[in-house]
């Protein structure tokens, strides 16, 4: 069995489908630390986590990536939605040259005597809010012509950042 360190009920969802493991839900908040590194930030997570836990666990950390604003919000996603809003991100998007930009995962994997780190990631571009599912950048982040906010949750998780992470987490838990 694996704990996944979250609180958000539709993360689980989706490790559970991707996982052919019973996936049990870890209600513990990590300290997380300040790095422009997701991976680092997963993998310190994952550590703290288990050492709580005793037992393996994986943690994920994600990002909306914009390329003309170097990469911000990255890892200060979370704290950037909370303090200016996905309308404020848009628009500071919306006023450059280019709006591509990507969701970005890392899911990190601790058992006690390692830790590794699967990424995984989805390009897209920055529009104005649309749709009504998902959360946080969903409604303003585009894939194909459609915003995660406006796709079913099959549909966004078939092709999510987090999916592909935890699609090679899979393959590599499987060995």
């Amino acid at each position: 069995m694996l704990r996944f360190v979250t609180t958000n009920p539709g993360k689980l969802r989706e490790a559970r489908d991707y996982l052919d493991t019973e996936v049990e839900q870890l209600d513990y908040d990590y300290a997380e630390i300040q790095s422009d590194s997701l991976a680092d930030i997963a993998a310190a997570g994952a550590r703290e986590a288990h050492d709580v836990a005793g037992e393996p666990v994986i943690v994920d950390d994600s990002g909306l990536f914009i390329e003309s604003l170097d990469g911000f919000p990255g890892p200060y996603s979370s704290y950037v939605e909370e303090k200016l809003g996905i309308e404020r991100v848009s628009e500071l998007a919306l006023a450059e040259d280019t709006q591509r930009a990507a969701f970005r995962s890392v899911v990190a994997y601790a058992d006690g005597e390692t830790v590794e780190t699967f990424p995984g990631g989805v390009e897209g571009t920055i529009v104005s809010p649309r749709g009504e599912g998902g959360f946080g950048f969903d409604p303003i982040f585009e894939h194909g012509g459609t915003t995660f906010a406006e796709m079913t949750t099959e549909e966004k998780n078939a092709l999510s950042h987090r999916g592909r992470a935890l699609a090679k987490f899979a393959e590599w838990y499987e060995t």
